[in-house]
């Protein structure tokens, strides 16, 4: 029984430490510039989860930076809007990691941002990271909330079934 409990115990703590590493990944193969970009697109909309992704363009123009172009509808108006994010150019040197990644020279926070031609002030960007960074913090913790929800009943599912397998 003391065997059994302890295996119990260790399928436990790998489930839920599985669970919380993978709920802490977004899953998603999009780039963290992308991604972010349309956080920061979100939080300038009245109704975020009316925002449709209509276009994505990535244009890399090395030391002189990032630009990441995003095409959208949003607030039930289908006229199309767009959304510029201007990324630093943020390496020393080429690395192994930029060789096979070119996106990661550039920083992960843009220096500015438009929409529909209209320059975010540097306060308004400022906020609009800030709104961003939060939001996205609350849906990995809710994530990982989730993740250790179904590990607990996979657990409780194991230990109720009695075959110890």
């Amino acid at each position: 029984m003391i065997k059994s409990t302890t295996d119990s115990l260790q399928i436990i703590a790998a489930l839920v430490t599985a669970s919380v590493l993978t709920a802490s990944c977004s899953g998603s193969r999009e780039d963290v510039r992308v991604s972010f970009c349309k956080s920061l697109v979100t939080t300038q909309v009245e109704s975020p989860s009316s925002v449709r992704w209509t276009g994505v363009e990535t244009q890399p123009r090395g030391h002189s930076g990032l630009s990441v172009v995003l095409g959208f509808e949003a607030d039930g108006v289908g006229r199309s809007r767009q959304a510029t994010c201007h990324y630093r150019y943020n390496a020393v040197e080429d690395t192994a990691l930029t060789l096979s990644d070119p996106l990661s020279v550039y920083s992960t926070s843009p220096e500015t941002m438009t929409i529909d031609g209209e320059s975010l002030s540097r306060p308004a960007l400022a906020r609009a990271v800030k709104q961003a960074m939060i939001s996205q913090g609350k849906a990995m913790i809710d994530r990982a909330e989730q993740g250790i929800e179904d590990a607990a009943a996979m657990a409780r599912d194991r230990l109720g079934s009695g075959d110890g397998n």
